[in-house]
């Protein structure tokens, strides 16, 4: 019987996890791991997609005026020369190319995934990675902007898809990978989440679509609704956070704070505590 307090938990901690460089899906396969829903794994896939729509419904409230311009101005370049000439026009094409990387790195990582979700010590070990990239992170970004915005493009992208891997955080990995690629801090904030949005979505219809070929497999916990909704409440307070400490350039603390949990993890898989 899972307890409606655990299931409560899940969703503040993909609420606050989702957005702060810590590994929502790190500390979710841990906290499955530790509350003993092993073998409930594959019943929560359902739960899970939930917490996810939670997630992203807030990327969508919180962007919204850039959102829509994106879509607006890539839907008019198409019919107009002058809009292919503007911000949302390029923008939209440097979400597309990120997206396409991120499949193609993160697809062929699935069921590397699915095994590493269920144990604690790669976990572990995806939050120590985790840690050693935020530590290594500037806490500020004087290079010049990259001339291509195709590679910026793709080193996000690729971050993004390598974060698939449970226990790297990615919106760590991505924002790193644009201030390393140039972007200003606020510009590798925005795209960052901007560019999570098509591939939360894709990863979302991949699992939906399992279920529907599934539907046996469909299984709601008592209580999901509310654990959506704290998903969503933390989740908007934790993006707020997020956009201050990225201005900020308060890395380090995120650092030490996935080498603690990561290494905890280690140990306690091991069997040392």
């Amino acid at each position: 019987m899972i307890f409606d307090i655990q299931i409560f938990v899940l969703g503040l901690v993909q609420g606050i996890c989702e957005f702060l460089p810590i590994s929502s899906s790190g500390h979710l396969a841990l906290l499955q791991h530790f509350f003993g829903f092993g073998d409930l794994g594959e019943n929560l896939v359902a739960f899970d997609l939930l917490l996810h729509c939670a997630t992203v419904l807030v990327i969508l409230i919180y962007f919204r005026a850039r959102i829509l311009r994106v879509i607006c101005d890539w839907l008019c370049g198409w019919f107009s020369q002058e809009k292919r000439k503007s911000w949302g026009w390029a923008y939209a094409w440097q979400i597309i190319i990120a997206t396409f990387m991120t499949g193609l790195i993160g697809l062929p990582l699935r069921k590397i995934v699915d095994a590493m979700s269920g144990s604690p010590l790669a976990v572990g070990c995806g939050l120590i990675f985790t840690a050693i990239v935020l530590s290594f992170l500037p806490v500020s970004s004087d290079r010049p902007r990259s001339k291509s915005l195709f590679a910026v493009a793709l080193a996000v992208g690729f971050a993004q898809g390598l974060a698939v891997l449970p226990g790297v955080s990615r919106s760590g990995m991505t924002i790193a990978a644009g201030i390393l690629t140039g972007l200003g801090l606020s510009e590798a904030f925005e795209f960052s989440f901007l560019v999570s949005v098509p591939a939360i979505l894709g990863a979302s219809l991949l699992e939906f679509l399992k279920l529907v070929k599934n539907p046996d497999a469909i299984f709601l916990p008592d209580g999901y609704i509310w654990a959506c909704v704290i998903a969503f409440v933390s989740g908007f307070a934790a993006l707020n956070i997020m956009r201050r400490l990225v201005l900020l350039g308060k890395w380090a603390y995120f650092g030490l704070y996935c080498l603690a949990i990561g290494a905890s993890a280690i140990l306690f898989s091991l069997e040392i505590f």
